[in-house]
């Protein structure tokens, strides 16, 4: 069995940009203090002056080293899990290390130096690991060869460690500064081997993250933080109804109002420009633009998944079958059936899309928080119409991202308005903007059979989705079989051994742009194959947790995750009345979790998540303090959207925008959460910004079947009735 560390902690951290210091005094006085920056410096390349050693690091004569981040930080911790791993090697004092933002510009001209720099799918460590270990062990035997060869004595009698390479036999020392500049001079004559698990020295504990003093202060710079001189803002409105048009607009109004400088006319939107955003969006709102809705006006959430629903009658495109599932059926002593529903979903960032452009006559220079600078780089070309390697993206920090910022359709809009508007422009959507025409989780239908013998046993089972492709969009050569994998997560690769099984999938469209969310399709797959899952052990007479585990006897490193969530949870202790737990299991992202959550359902129907604990094997760590940290995010993303989360289509379009519909758990309703690392070691590298998101909405839903007998086949739970007797 794998080494075994706990992560406990009770309510989750609560940094918030702007809130610095808050200071009550006994008589009552409140000090906030705060900072905005007037210029943004900013955490992107080209601010540091020193030696660089290679592409991914630069070393000060105070010794200071700035590593280069190429992946986006959105608050899962890479501005700090990134440089560890340069650190790990480089056998620097980590309190010299700072970071910065990689060049997008200049991976594009030096042949991809930065290799990935997109970010999601939880793959940034287990991705960038091997190069990054790599970047810093090449760094520190190139300042062990320019100490050597300033003493002329053979690099192997020399050691590096804490930022100073020493000769033990002549006791010269010097400082990683002093030796940087002959060390980007030196040419190795091979590349040193990295360390592996078990010979790390850095990796594995837990340091404070390098981005929190900035965000605690205020300096750090988020996208709408961004500051530019002669800077002009956009407001702007999109189309409501998707793949619809601007037909015309009467501009008198919002041209005569104080500040504004221009409204801009676009194929699916219009925007006022302004010298300052609220003049902007007041203006805006005073526009009455006429729009072709085209042929989608009246569509509607209900009208798709009736279609949907009518989809699961006939048989699907085959994505994985063994043994004859239909026949076992036939001649099961039990047979189970349950149709399963899950909503659109918006991402939700608490940072609305927004970028900053400015168009020279050489350059173009484009600021955004986004999850893929390069391809922000290759959109502002493509819409500028200017050579890529004219334009320089500025990285910023990620008010929230869940796969929204990876898209770069709020890009293309702002250079398309910055070509218009002879300034620099930053491009704000409103929250109700953001939140409208943004690119939602696909909705899905579920349809389950299956089949257990006369001991309760399973069978067989046949399932049936109706959903969206998001890669049909993307790479249609991916889906030219008529199955999405990313569509099927869950499903599809599910371990669980049922001898017949058919698993079947309906790709559906509809005009509404779906886009990749926290954790893809496991979401809405794992809500419904983990809940029918507690169906069938109900049925069968089984404890959840065993019926499970009857069906892994191939995995035990699955079954090591489940037992530890059971476990801990102090699964089968006597509960009050009225209060339920409930266990699911989900693998993704290379990594394996397990959850048990335990829930309070009053007569009347209200719940309160008391508890959720959270087993995970991702194999080795880097930052532990950050994995408990993403796993509480991920429990309280996925328990808003398990209580609150729909999009709902109305009229062709998204009927509500904001916060006040559109609910996040609040720190009052935040149930207590622990999280237990189970830990395989090996070569295993798994991600943990998202496999804690999946299994913690059917942990709940089966929770509340255990409390109220009540079993939830649709989402979200505000939809329901839950009162019980």
């Amino acid at each position: 069995m794998g080494a075994e560390s706990k992560l406990t902690s009770s309510l989750p951290g609560f940094t918030r940009r702007g809130f610095v210091k808050a200071t009550l005094s006994a008589t009552g006085g409140l000090a906030l203090g705060f900072h905005l920056p007037v210029l943004a410096a900013g955490p992107w390349a080209g601010d540091v002056e020193g030696a660089e050693i290679n592409a991914w690091l630069v070393i000060e004569e105070d010794d200071t080293v700035t590593i280069r981040v190429a992946q986006s930080d959105m608050g899962q911790g890479v501005f700090t899990a990134m440089p560890m791993l340069v650190a790990e090697e480089l056998e620097c004092d980590w309190k010299h290390v700072r970071a910065e933002y990689a060049s997008a510009n200049r991976s594009l001209r030096e042949d991809r130096v930065y290799r990935r720099m997109g970010t999601g799918g939880s793959r940034a460590v287990s991705y960038s690991r091997p190069y990054l270990q790599q970047a810093g062990a090449s760094a520190r035997e190139r300042l062990i060869a320019a100490a050597a060869e300033e003493w002329g004595v053979p690099a192997s009698e020399c050691q590096a460690r804490g930022s100073r390479v020493s000769h033990e036999a002549s006791g010269r020392s010097k400082r990683y500064g002093e030796l940087a500049a002959a060390a980007a001079r030196i040419e190795l004559d091979a590349e040193p081997e990295i360390r592996k698990p078990g010979e790390y020295q850095l990796l594995g504990t837990s340091l404070p993250r390098l981005d929190v003093p900035a965000k605690v202060d205020g300096s750090a710079v988020y996208g709408i933080d961004v500051r530019i001189p002669g800077m002009v803002y956009a407001a702007i409105a999109v189309c409501p109804v998707w793949e619809g048009r601007l037909k015309a607009v009467d501009a008198s109004a919002a041209s005569a109002m104080r500040g504004v400088k221009q409204v801009v006319k676009l194929d699916d939107a219009v925007a006022v420009v302004a010298d300052s955003y609220w003049r902007a969006k007041k203006a805006l709102e005073a526009l009455a633009p006429e729009w072709d809705l085209g042929e989608h006006a009246d569509a509607s959430s209900e009208a798709f998944a009736s279609r949907f629903r009518a989809a699961l009658s006939d048989k699907g495109t085959v994505a994985e079958e063994a043994g004859d599932a239909y026949g076992a059926l036939e001649t099961a002593a039990k047979v189970i059936e349950a149709d399963y529903s899950a909503p659109y979903l918006a991402h939700l960032a608490l940072e609305p899309v927004n970028c900053t452009v400015h168009i020279q006559a050489d350059r173009v220079d484009v600021w955004t928080g986004s999850q893929n600078p390069e391809s922000v780089l290759t959109v502002t070309a493509e819409e500028s119409d200017r050579p890529p390697e004219q334009v320089h993206v500025h990285s910023c920090h990620l008010g929230g991202g869940f796969g929204r910022r990876s898209r770069p359709d709020f890009v293309a809009r702002a250079v398309a308005i910055a070509r218009r508007v002879d300034a620099p422009v930053q491009v704000i959507y409103s929250r109700e903007e953001d939140t409208r025409s943004g690119h939602f989780r696909p909705m899905a239908e579920f349809r389950f059979r299956a089949g257990l013998d006369a001991e309760g046993a399973p069978v067989a089972l046949v399932n049936r989705s109706a959903t969206h492709s998001i890669l049909a969009g993307l790479r249609p050569e991916a889906v030219a079989n008529g199955i999405d994998q990313s569509s099927l997560s869950w499903l599809a690769n599910s371990p669980y051994a049922f001898a017949h099984r058919s698993i079947e999938h309906h790709l559906q469209r509809t005009h509404v742009p779906v886009w990749f969310w926290r954790a893809v399709g496991a979401t809405q797959n794992a809500f419904a194959l983990e809940s029918f899952l507690d169906e069938m052990a109900h049925a069968a007479g089984h404890c959840p947790w065993q019926f499970r585990r009857s069906l892994l006897a191939e995995r035990p490193d699955m079954i090591r995750v489940l037992d530890a969530a059971a476990e801990k949870a102090g699964w089968g202790s006597a509960l009050p009345t009225g209060r339920g737990r409930g266990i699911a299991l989900v693998e993704g992202f290379g990594s394996i979790c397990a959850q048990v959550a335990e829930v309070e359902v009053s007569r009347s129907g209200e719940v309160a998540v008391k508890r959720v604990v959270s087993a995970l094997d991702c194999g080795n760590t880097v930052n532990p303090q950050t994995i408990d940290e993403q796993v509480q995010s991920s429990v309280v993303y996925g328990l808003s959207a398990a209580f609150w989360g729909k999009v709902e289509i109305r009229d062709g379009r998204a009927r509500y925008g904001n916060f006040d519909r559109h609910r996040v758990l609040k720190m009052a309703e935040t149930p207590a959460m622990e999280t237990h690392l189970v830990l395989s070691g090996g070569d295993k590298w798994g991600g943990v910004g998202e496999p804690a998101v999946p299994p913690v909405v059917p942990a709940v839903c089966n929770a509340i079947f255990a409390a109220t007998g009540k079993r939830i086949r649709a989402l979200p739970l505000a939809d329901q009735d839950l009162s019980w007797s």
